[in-house]
């Protein structure tokens, strides 16, 4: 399918469109990341020629989302804070005026009209190519594994282990990753961390907490800690670390 990528320096209105998606297809728990909800709106003027929309007849049909810092170590020793981490990292680098030698996409997002358009493969690509255009060695994801909500239980050491019939992984989304080049580097298990009063996760979720234990949320990869005594559930979300070498 034809298509038209913009970035926010092109067009400055992104952020409210990617919004309106972003509301539509994830977990109301994930919008209520404290990291986040501190930086993405800077995201979209301080990095403006990252954030990319994929248009169809000028609608946006899918968005990316990504940021540059500096990373001098083995790839291997990315830290477990994955997602967390990468966007503090991103402003701190730049406030630092740290040169960036890699990008690393922080979301990509399709619109539900175009879920069946096999847009993901597309995006990556275009993810790819803004990273070696803009002269980064790498292009790094802590790839949010959104199939594996459906096994909440499994351990994350367990999952990314599983195939598909052909040999690629079963997961979706490390899928179109490894299809498109990427190595699967590491687990991080502390990429998202979500802390809430229980009142808050009850209504973010709709469901009742009303003992202390661990809880299988819908749409949360892993089970949702809760504490009656101080009033607290946390939620801390396993990503998994994939790179590109690009040069």
């Amino acid at each position: 399918m034809d298509y038209t990528v913009i970035t926010a320096m092109e067009n400055p209105e992104q952020k409210r469109m990617h919004d309106e998606i972003t509301h539509q297809i994830w977990p109301e728990f994930i919008l209520h990341d404290p990291i986040s909800n501190q930086n993405w709106r800077n995201l979209y003027t301080t990095f403006a020629e990252y954030q990319i929309s994929i248009l169809i007849d000028g609608e946006v049909a899918g968005f990316a989302n990504s940021i540059p810092f500096c990373w001098c170590e083995s790839l291997e020793n990315l830290p477990e804070e994955g997602w967390d981490w990468a966007l503090l990292k991103g402003f701190e680098d730049k406030s630092n005026n740290k040169k960036p030698n890699i990008l690393c996409g922080l979301q990509i997002a399709i619109n539900r009209n175009y879920q069946e358009h096999r847009l993901s493969y597309s995006i990556v690509a275009e993810m790819k190519s803004i990273a070696y255009n803009n002269g980064f060695k790498y292009f790094v994801v802590p790839v949010r594994p959104n199939l594996k909500s459906k096994y909440p239980l499994i351990p994350i050491e367990d999952y990314i282990k599983w195939e598909n019939s052909d040999g690629y992984p079963f997961d979706p989304w490390l899928r179109v990753h490894v299809k498109l080049g990427a190595r699967v580097t590491k687990i991080c298990h502390e990429a998202m961390y979500i802390p809430g009063k229980i009142g808050d996760w009850e209504k973010w979720t709709g469901m009742k907490m009303p003992g202390s234990g661990n809880y299988v949320v819908d749409g949360a990869l892993v089970p949702v800690r809760v504490d009656i005594i101080k009033d607290i559930a946390e939620y801390s979300e396993p990503n998994i670390w994939v790179s590109y070498y690009l040069r």
